[in-house]
C-alpha cells in the first residue's frame, strides 16, 4: 500500500468539483496545470480567474519533502513554529552530504561517522514532529520521492529546486527555501505568483540513441536557462505517451534549468505501469477512476495556442542526441555537431570521466541502456578510455541493477559505484587531482554543469548528455565522437562501431529491496528531546531576526557588484561547505566568494570601503556588519538561478546586507529573500546597472511609503561627491511588505 492514501483519496474527491467550478470562472477549458492548482487553492473553492503572472495566489500544498543540507534550516526554523506536528505528510532523506571518493560502502560508512550530529538531529526532530526520515544511503530525494510519494493530479514543495521530478508523475512539484516549508508544515497557507503556461507538443516516438533526456536538452537550448521563469510547462501529445514515467520525471527534473517554476505530464499508462511496479497499485486505481481530470480538457490538446502562452513542438523521430555546456546547461550542441564545435571554442576533446546516475537520470530504465554499452566493450574488443562511474538514485534501484547483473557489467569496464546520493552532481566527489585545476573535460547525465560545481575545478568543461550518449564518449574517450555514425579502434586494430542502447522500461522481474531504508516517526513525539550542542559547529539553534527600523536605508555600502551568471552557487557554494548547511554563521563564511567583481574581474576581492583595502567577502561583510553598517549586492540577469538553497538568503541576512539588486531574478531565490526580510529589487532601467560604482555609499528611499507595486528611488552618492537616482522595482504584495517591515515571514508566524 502506498504511503497517505488517505490523504490521496481525500485530495482526488475533491477534484471534480473543483474542476468544475474552475472551469465556470475561467470560462474555458482547462490545462492539466491549472485543474491541479484551482484544486489546491487554500480556500479550497475557485471563485475568480487568477491572472498569469500577476496575481499572488494561496495554496494547500498535498506534502513537503526535504534533502538533509535545506531541511536542517527547515527544521531549526519550524523548531521556533511553536507547531506539536507536521500539519501535511512530509518527509527528510539525507543525500547531500555523503562525499563521491573510492566506493559505496567506504564513502557512506565515512558519511556516517562524519555527519553523525547532523543525522542525529535530523531524526530526532523527525521523530519528535511526524516526519518520514530517510536513512543516508537510501537514495536521492527526488528518486525515492517518484518511487514512493509522488501521485498524478497532487501538489506537493520540496527544499530543492529539483523537486520538480515528480512532475514525472503528474504532479505540480516545486521547489522552495525552507522558509516556505516551514509554513506548510505549520499548517499555513503557501503563496505562489499564478504561473504563466508553456506547452510542448511532443510527437512521434524516441529511437536508436536518442533518449527522454535529449527532450529537455534541446528544450534548454530553445529556452535558455531564464525562459521558463515564472512559468509551469506542460508537456502533451503522442509522444508524451510514448515516453516511461522515469523518462517524463528526467524531462521535468531539467525543467529547473530553465527557470521553470515547475513542469507536468497527463497522467497515462506509463504512469500506471510505474505505480503498479512501486507496489502502488491503490493509487493507480485511485487515478484510473479520475482519469479525466488529471490531464488537460481534449479541446486544450486539440489547440493549444489558444491556451498556452508559448507552444513549443518536438518531433521525436527526428531527434537528435545533444551534449549541452560547458559550464551552462543550456548551450545545446547536437552530437553531429560537437566535434566542430569543440574545436572551434577551445573545448578539450579528451574525456577524462564519464558519470552517469544522480537525480536526474538513474532510473531502472537509464541504467540498462548504458549497461547494455558496457557490455560491448568486452564484446566488441574495446577499452573503457575514461574514467566511468555511476550513482544510482535509491537503494531500490541499486537493489535490483545488482540483482540484474548490470553493476557486474559496469564493474567489468572499470567503473565505480558511488552511493546512492547526489555526489559528485552538487560538488561532492573528492576528486583526484581537481586540485591542480588542469583545463579538462567531463561528461555527465546530471542535470547541472556550473563552472567548478561538480569538482571545485574552474577549468573543468563539464558537458550534460544522455547516460547513453555518457556511456558511449566515455568508451571512446572523445567529446567528437558521434556513435552514431563513428567508428572505434579496437584491441585488435579493427573498426567497429557501437550498437545502439537497449534497455528496459522496468525490471521483468520486479523490483526488489532488503532494506529501502526508511524509519516511521513516533506516533507520540512529545516526549522526543532535540539537542543542539552550544558549541557545536555543524548545528546552530536560530535567533530571530530584527525587525525593520521604520526608516529610510541610508549609508549602505556597496558590497559587490556582481558581473554575469551568478547562481546559488556562487552564492553559497555547496562541496565542503554542506557541513555547515545547520549553522548560519559558520556557513555565512562562504557568503558570495563565487561570484566575480565587475571592478577587477576577481572573485572573492571586494573593496574594503572601511579601509581601502581589497579583502575576502565574508571578511568585508563582517567588518561592516561590526560598524553596524548596512550593504547592498547589486547583480545581473536572473540573479540567483540554480539550486534553491535559502542559504543564499539568510546569510547576507545574516551578516547586514539590506538589499538586493539585480536586473532580474530567479523565482525561488527572490521568494527566499523576502521570506529573509531582505529587499529583492529590479532596475527599473537595466542600464543604470552601469552606474553603480565601487565607492558608492546609498541610500534607498521610500520605504516609509512601501506599498505594492509603488517604486522605490535609490540615491547613488560618488566618492566625487556627485550623485545620481535611479529608480528600482519590487515584487512585493500587502503580506510580504509585512515580512519585510517584521524582519522576516517566521517572525510574523511567531506573533
Amino acid at each position: 500500500m502506498a504511503f497517505d492514501i488517505e490523504m490521496i483519496a481525500a485530495r482526488y474527491s475533491k477534484m471534480e468539483a473543483a474542476i468544475a467550478q474552475a472551469r465556470k470562472v475561467v470560462g474555458r477549458p482547462l490545462t492539466l496545470t491549472e485543474k491541479i492548482l484551482y484544486n489546491h487553492l487554500w480556500d479550497g473553492n475557485p471563485t475568480k480567474s487568477f491572472g498569469r503572472g500577476v496575481d499572488y495566489v494561496d495554496f494547500a500544498p498535498d506534502r513537503v519533502a526535504m534533502q538533509d543540507a535545506t531541511a536542517q534550516m527547515a527544521l531549526l526554523q519550524f523548531m521556533q513554529a511553536g507547531r506539536k506536528k507536521v500539519a501535511v505528510p512530509s518527509t527528510v532523506h539525507c543525500d547531500h552530504l555523503i562525499t563521491a571518493k573510492d566506493e559505496s560502502g567506504v564513502d557512506l560508512g565515512i558519511a556516517v561517522k562524519e555527519n553523525k550530529e547532523v543525522y542525529d538531529f535530523l531524526s530526532s526532530v523527525s521523530n519528535k514532529y511526524g516526519i518520514g526520515f530517510w536513512k543516508p544511503g537510501a537514495g536521492i530525494i527526488h528518486q525515492v520521492v517518484l518511487e514512493n510519494y509522488a501521485f498524478p493530479g497532487g501538489m506537493m514543495i520540496g527544499t530543492d529546486s529539483h523537486t520538480v521530478n515528480a512532475g514525472g508523475l503528474g504532479m505540480v512539484a516545486i521547489g522552495v527555501g525552507g522558509a516556505d516549508a516551514c509554513d506548510v508544515m505549520a499548517g499555513l497557507a503557501w503563496e505562489l505568483k499564478w504561473p504563466k503556461a508553456i506547452g510542448v507538443k511532443l510527437t512521434g516516438k524516441l529511437n536508436g540513441w536518442t533518449s527522454a533526456k535529449d527532450v529537455i536538452l534541446k528544450v534548454a537550448g530553445i529556452l535558455t536557462v531564464k525562459g521558463g521563469t515564472g512559468a509551469i510547462v506542460e508537456y502533451f501529445g503522442p509522444g508524451a505517451e510514448a515516453l516511461s514515467c522515469t523518462g517524463k520525471g528526467t524531462i521535468c527534473n531539467m525543467g529547473a534549468e530553465i527557470g521553470a517554476t515547475t513542469s507536468t505530464f497527463g497522467y497515462d499508462e506509463s504512469m500506471e505501469r510505474y505505480l503498479r511496479s512501486t507496489n502502488r497499485s491503490d493509487v493507480a486505481d485511485l487515478a484510473n477512476k479520475y482519469k479525466a481530470h488529471l490531464t488537460a480538457d481534449p479541446e486544450v490538446y486539440a489547440d493549444p495556442s489558444k491556451y498556452f502562452d508559448q507552444v513549443i513542438e518536438i518531433d521525436l523521430n527526428t531527434l537528435e542526441p545533444y551534449v549541452n555546456g560547458p559550464f551552462t546547461p543550456d548551450l545545446a550542441t547536437p552530437i553531429s555537431k560537437m566535434k566542430e564545435e569543440a574545436a572551434k571554442n577551445g573545448w578539450p576533446l579528451k574525456v577524462e570521466v564519464g558519470l552517469i546516475g544522480s537525480c536526474t537520470n538513474s532510473s531502472y530504465e537509464d541504467i540498462s541502456r548504458a549497461a547494455s554499452l558496457a557490455k560491448q566493450v568486452a564484446a566488441k574488443g574495446l577499452k573503457t578510455k575514461a574514467e566511468f562511474t555511476i550513482t544510482p538514485g535509491s537503494e531500490l534501484v541499486r537493489y535490483t541493477i545488482q540483482r540484474d547483473g548490470f553493476i557486474d557489467s559496469f564493474h567489468k569496464i572499470g567503473a565505480k559505484v558511488f552511493s546512492n546520493a547526489c555526489g559528485p552532481c552538487i560538488g561532492m566527489w573528492s576528486r583526484v587531482g581537481a586540485e591542480k585545476k588542469e583545463k579538462n573535460t567531463i561528461v555527465h547525465s546530471f542535470n547541472r554543469n556550473f563552472q567548478a560545481r561538480q569538482d571545485g575545478n574552474p577549468n573543468t568543461y563539464a558537458f550534460v548528455a544522455s547516460p547513453e550518449i555518457t556511456t558511449a564518449l566515455a568508451i571512446a574517450g572523445d567529446l567528437g565522437f558521434n556513435p552514431l555514425t563513428d567508428t572505434l579502434t579496437n584491441e585488435k586494430g579493427e573498426q567497429v562501431k557501437l550498437d545502439p542502447p537497449t534497455g528496459e522500461e522496468l525490471p521483468n522481474k520486479g523490483f526488489a529491496v532488503e532494506d529501502a531504508g526508511f524509519v516511521a516517526p513516533a506516533a507520540d513525539g512529545s516526549g522526543v528531546q532535540v539537542i543542539v550542542d552550544p558549541t557545536s559547529t555543524r548545528l546552530q539553534l536560530l535567533a530571530p531576526f530584527k525587525a525593520w527600523e521604520g526608516t529610510d536605508l541610508k549609508g549602505l555600502k556597496l558590497l559587490i557588484k556582481a558581473k554575469g551568471k551568478c547562481t546559488t552557487d556562487h552564492i553559497s557554494m555547496a562541496g565542503p561547505w554542506l557541513k555547515f548547511r545547520g549553522h548560519l554563521d559558520n556557513i555565512s563564511n562562504n557568503l558570495l566568494i563565487g561570484a566575480t567583481n565587475i571592478f577587477n574581474g576577481k572573485t572573492n576581492e571586494v573593496k574594503n570601503q572601511l579601509n581601502g583595502n581589497y579583502e575576502p567577502v565574508p571578511q568585508t561583510q563582517r567588518a561592516y556588519k561590526a560598524q553596524g553598517i548596512g550593504s547592498i549586492v547589486v547583480g545581473d540577469e536572473n540573479y540567483g538561478e540554480g539550486s534553491s538553497r535559502e542559504h543564499a538568503a539568510m546569510e547576507p541576512r545574516h551578516l547586514g546586507v539590506r538589499a538586493v539588486l539585480v536586473k532580474s531574478f530567479a523565482r525561488i531565490h527572490e521568494t527566499n529573500l523576502k521570506k529573509q526580510g531582505m529587499l529583492a529589487l529590479t532596475f527599473a532601467n537595466k542600464e543604470d546597472y552601469d552606474k553603480i560604482q565601487e565607492d558608492d555609499v546609498i541610500d534607498i528611499v521610500g520605504l516609509t511609503s512601501f506599498a505594492e507595486g509603488k517604486p522605490l528611488t535609490l540615491v547613488l552618492n560618488h566618492k566625487d561627491g556627485k550623485k545620481d537616482e535611479i529608480s528600482v522595482n519590487h515584487t512585493y504584495n500587502a503580506q510580504q511588505i509585512e515580512w519585510f517591515k517584521a524582519g522576516a515571514a517566521l517572525n510574523l508566524m511567531k506573533a
